[in-house]
């Protein structure tokens, strides 16, 4: 079964900004840890080495690109376990993400924000961030890790149309 997209593109007083929220029945610090520590960011996205920390610059390597290079993190914001905010530049462009915990009862919310600087390449990287977050659901449940093929190219049109609204 094909994953279905969830992801929004919206407009804000700064900009375009992507929008995907997972939910996870896990208390916030133990989410925080998937998406902070380097051990449990290596299962889903890719790992990083340095000292972590507000103002500060760790190195990135994607675990699931082939071999790409690493690329250099600021770390623009940290405020555990509620909010996270890195910027980077690689190969592909400028990257400017957000994300923000927050949790209700035995629920915690993930929402994952790209603060896009143009919306030329949102039908890529929607899709690719849909398959990274689910690759994060995936690694905390002990299921397979999806295949980046099932999202690219059947989610472009969801995020294409939404800029022409």
């Amino acid at each position: 079964m094909k994953p279905t997209p969830t992801g929004r593109v919206i407009t804000t007083s700064t900009g375009t900004d992507l929008v995907i929220e997972r939910h996870f029945k896990a208390p916030i610090e133990d989410v925080w840890t998937s998406v902070t520590a380097s051990e449990s960011t290596a299962r889903w996205i890719g790992a990083w080495s340095g000292e972590p920390g507000p103002g500060k610059t760790v190195s990135f390597r994607m675990g699931f690109e082939g071999d790409v290079p690493a690329s250099n993190v600021l770390i623009e914001v940290c405020d555990a376990p509620h909010r996270l905010v890195v910027s980077m530049k690689d190969d592909h462009g400028e990257w400017h993400l957000e994300l923000t915990l927050a949790a209700i009862g035995q629920t915690t919310t993930l929402t994952f924000t790209q603060h896009l600087k143009d919306t030329k390449g949102v039908g890529d990287t929607g899709p690719g961030w849909e398959y990274y977050l689910d690759m994060l659901v995936a690694s905390r449940e002990g299921k397979p890790l999806p295949d980046f093929n099932d999202y690219y190219p059947a989610q472009k049109e969801h995020f294409v149309q939404q800029l022409v609204k």
